[in-house]
């Protein structure tokens, strides 16, 4: 949590969270994501000062069980002095004790992102999903918690000024607002009308612009002109993996070329023949692609 200090800007995590969104289609299924196509609503974690402190925790961790649909699951919130905004422990359940950071007695509106973070936590440690790091786990939670229609919460407890910062999570602000826009495209919802924070929605358009970027990486027919120019040069060397670019090229069984690129929606590679105009359809988010190849 960024209370006041430096809050890191531009997208150091990227290939992870791109790996968590993999990870989650692979571990969820296309159909148990779809089933996530409604976000949280800010009326149901709403939470003013002059609302009970443990009451409102309660009821906004209670939605939160409802949003990641773990009835059996008994969330004890408590509060106290800590480092970072908040803490679960994450034993077999059914009862699940979240620690919040002393801060958010005073700051009640982000108790929601807190609990977003801690939920999210709870609801892979049951899925049995992790990365192999604590940090890379971490990044794995945020990216979880937002695709899934509860993060948008995180990214709107950013707020910066001159003097003044507040961040909570592990992603950058434009990484909360790329993996939000990774949503928003796949569920035509738009999420920036639900922010109270100007600066969460100046990222989140930083963030969609980076989204857009991956429908417009060749061999996708929306790549651009220079993409385009590099891709017919690189096809006639046919050379491996390069530096920045994300395509490759091998052949096939019988010495025909094919290119293999990631899925703009999931990441998940996608292999396909080098022959002109292609139609691909993703196997594991089902998006279909139109390539020229």
């Amino acid at each position: 949590m960024a209370n006041g200090g430096p809050v890191e800007h531009g997208y150091p995590h990227l290939e992870t969270v791109r790996a968590a969104i993999t990870a989650l289609y692979k571990r969820l299924s296309y159909d148990t994501i779809q089933t996530f196509s409604t976000s949280v609503a800010p009326a149901d974690v709403a939470f003013c000062d002059t609302d009970d402190l443990y009451a409102g925790a309660q009821r906004v961790a209670r939605e939160m069980v409802r949003h990641f649909r773990l009835p059996d699951a008994r969330l004890i919130v408590t509060f106290r002095e800590m480092t970072h905004a908040a803490n679960v422990e994450l034993a077999a359940g059914p009862e699940y004790f979240m620690e919040l950071n002393d801060r958010f007695r005073t700051h009640r509106r982000d108790i929601g992102a807190a609990l977003a973070h801690e939920v999210t936590h709870v609801y892979l440690h049951r899925l049995d999903l992790s990365f192999a790091s604590t940090a890379e786990n971490e990044i794995l939670t945020d990216t979880a918690a937002t695709y899934l229609g509860a993060g948008w919460l995180l990214l709107d407890a950013y707020r910066e000024d001159s003097v003044t910062s507040q961040k909570l999570g592990y992603l950058t602000p434009e990484e909360f607002g790329y993996v939000l826009a990774k949503r928003a495209l796949v569920f035509h919802e738009d999420p920036s009308v639900w922010f109270t924070s100007p600066q969460a929605y100046t990222a989140y358009v930083k963030g969609m612009a980076e989204a857009r970027r991956d429908e417009q990486q060749p061999p996708l027919t929306g790549a651009g002109w220079a993409g385009r120019r590099r891709y017919a040069r690189d096809r006639r060397q046919a050379p491996g993996p390069q530096p920045g670019i994300a395509y490759t090229f091998s052949p096939d069984g019988g010495g025909r070329l094919r290119v293999s690129f990631p899925c703009p929606t999931c990441h998940q590679r996608i292999r396909v023949p080098v022959r002109g105009r292609v139609r691909a359809r993703c196997s594991l988010c089902r998006t279909v692609l139109e390539c020229d190849t």
